[in-house]
């Protein structure tokens, strides 16, 4: 990517997180001087189930390696604002999309909660918000089995332009699901800079990888022109409930590809945007293994810890790690590593 390719991406990416309002600016950047700091943590024991009944005295938190006093604490489950971003690019032809379509229309139906609330962000060169913030479940399902299969394959810009939809949510925890069967071949923005734009929310991240990439997919023409620098974003569409909405979908950018030309899953760079968050990737092998993939994230999402204490006010624009341990040294603490504080 050229700096002024850079330039105008940041820029982008900073337009629309000053369009929301306040509220969702201070859920979505530690940066923006929030003095609580919110950690959502997955505890398992060894044998990999969910450690429940656990009370504020079992957790310990660290911010750069000093302990803090938690002052906010619950076992409760907590509803979650959820963005799904689903990839719909050629190389989700034939089975694959039929079982990401059915998966969702579980995920969502039978395994959420009422008061969670949801969007559907989908993407393969464009990128478009096909479903804003709903309650209703038969909206979502509706948009997936809409969906048509592709283009390539602009991962790292649809989460990327998903952050800030997400921190617009009305529940204090909010996640992203990302569902893609292939490599980045599209995307503006690089691993390192998704990775820092992640660091800066308090959104959880959780990744899908379906393996076995290729099935389905047209090769991508060798004579596609090359693209132009990123475009300026246009103004943000106001969407339902009063809250920002991103645009309808991203102009699109230099030649349609027929179909991705991504070479699979890239673990490592998932695993890199997930890890930060308190949330995961997982790969999937087998397309069965999807449905019950989301099952398992779903039964996650209902069984997290909330902690939150007072920041101690270092505004120096650095990143501070966070760490939580609990009493039994036997458990598995999953949380976010850190935040940018300034």
């Amino acid at each position: 990517m050229s700096a002024s390719s850079r330039l105008l991406l940041v820029a982008t990416l900073a337009v629309a997180a000053l369009s929301l309002p306040v509220r969702a600016q201070e859920g979505f950047k530690f940066k923006s001087g929030v003095e609580l700091v919110n950690v959502t943590t997955t505890v398992t024991g060894p044998d990999g189930r969910f450690m429940s009944g656990l009370n504020k005295e079992d957790f310990t938190i660290f911010d750069d390696d000093q302990p803090q006093p938690i002052t906010h604490f619950s076992n409760e489950r907590a509803a979650v604002s959820l963005g799904i971003v689903l990839d719909t690019s050629g190389s989700m032809a034939d089975g694959k999309m039929a079982s990401a379509k059915a998966a969702i229309s579980r995920f969502v139906t039978e395994l959420l909660g009422d008061n969670d609330e949801l969007f559907l962000m989908e993407f393969n060169d464009r990128i478009t918000l096909s479903q804003d913030w709903t309650l209703n479940r038969a909206d979502v399902t509706r948009t997936v089995n809409r969906v048509t299969p592709v283009g390539g394959t602009a991962l790292y810009d649809a989460i990327a332009q998903s952050l800030p939809v997400a921190a617009a949510g009305r529940h204090p925890k909010k996640a992203l699901l990302v569902i893609s069967d292939g490599n980045d071949s599209d995307s503006r923005i690089g691993v390192s800079e998704l990775r820092q734009a992640i660091r800066e929310s308090e959104v959880l991240v959780y990744a899908l990888g379906i393996d076995g990439s290729g099935q389905g997919a047209s090769p991508r023409p060798s004579s596609q022109p090359p693209r132009q620098p990123f475009p300026p974003s246009p103004v943000p569409m106001p969407g339902g409930r009063g809250r920002p909405r991103f645009p309808l979908a991203l102009p699109q950018l230099g030649g349609w590809s027929l179909g991705s030309s991504n070479s699979g899953v890239n673990a490592s760079a998932l695993r890199q945007i997930t890890d930060d968050t308190g949330g995961r990737t997982e790969i999937i092998r087998e397309i069965k293994e999807l449905d019950p993939a989301t099952a398992r994230i779903a039964d996650e999402l209902s069984r997290q810890y909330l902690l939150g204490y007072a920041s101690p006010g270092l505004r120096d624009g650095r990143w501070h790690t966070i760490r939580v341990e609990v009493k039994n040294r036997s458990a598995t603490v999953r949380a976010r590593k850190g935040y940018i504080s300034s």
